[in-house]
């Protein structure tokens, strides 16, 4: 619907917000309207799945704050990491990384850099996907590697296999960018990327409201 660009700068826009927010309330007012969005996108699946992973930290993060500050700055930093996170989320489940870099790189940023930047948003999942293959597999030759302080002697089964695989998926990377001439000028893009009046609305619409929310969170 909008370009990648203003994609962008909503997440930012809408992540500025967040961390400038300090009422539980409007914490989940906010992380509700980005369930919708998930909703909308059909990423429940994929939502939940992530939402599992960053449970723990989230805990992690509010339990320490308790223990730092008080129970309220703790529920407060637990939200406001779940609702932050989410954010981003939805914008990378609205945005492929092949159109953000392309998108970037009509902005006059370096090819370069925008490659690096959207190779690696790419290679995330690949990566989760082998360490699920290798923790299955190890945990079949009767390796335990769930969680835990007697699991962490287990660990060097899990990383070695990793790491060695990450290698070699960056040294085929590397020997199939060399093979299509990577950084030779002249490049063209399939698509066309324009910022067009419905993005800018996008853009001013959400730039006011998120100055108005901040002016109100100051003034009140």
């Amino acid at each position: 619907m909008f370009d990648p660009r203003t994609h962008l700068v909503l997440a930012l826009i809408y992540g500025l917000v967040v961390v400038f927010i300090r009422d539980p309330a409007l914490l989940l007012s906010a992380w509700g309207l980005l369930l919708v969005l998930i909703g909308l996108t059909g990423q429940q699946h994929a939502y939940g799945r992530w939402l599992l992973m960053l449970l723990p930290m989230a805990l992690f993060f509010g339990g320490l704050t308790w223990w730092s500050v008080d129970l309220a700055a703790g529920l407060l930093a637990a939200l406001s990491l779940l609702t932050l996170t989410s954010t981003f989320f939805v914008f990378f489940a609205l945005t492929t990384p092949e159109d953000l870099g392309s998108a970037l790189v009509k902005m006059r940023l370096p090819y370069a850099v925008a490659f690096v930047m959207s190779a690696s948003l790419q290679f995330v999942p690949v990566i989760t996907r082998k360490a699920r293959h290798i923790m299955d597999a190890q945990r079949a030759r009767g390796i335990e590697l769930r969680p835990g302080w007697q699991a962490l002697r287990n660990y060097p089964a899990f990383l070695g296999p990793l790491l060695i695989q990450a290698f070699q998926m960056a040294e085929a990377l590397a020997e199939a960018m060399e093979c299509r001439g990577f950084g030779r000028g002249g490049r063209r893009f399939l698509d066309d990327y324009r910022m067009r009046p419905r993005d800018w609305s996008a853009i001013v619409i959400a730039a006011a409201l998120g100055s108005a929310c901040l002016l109100l969170r100051y003034a009140a």
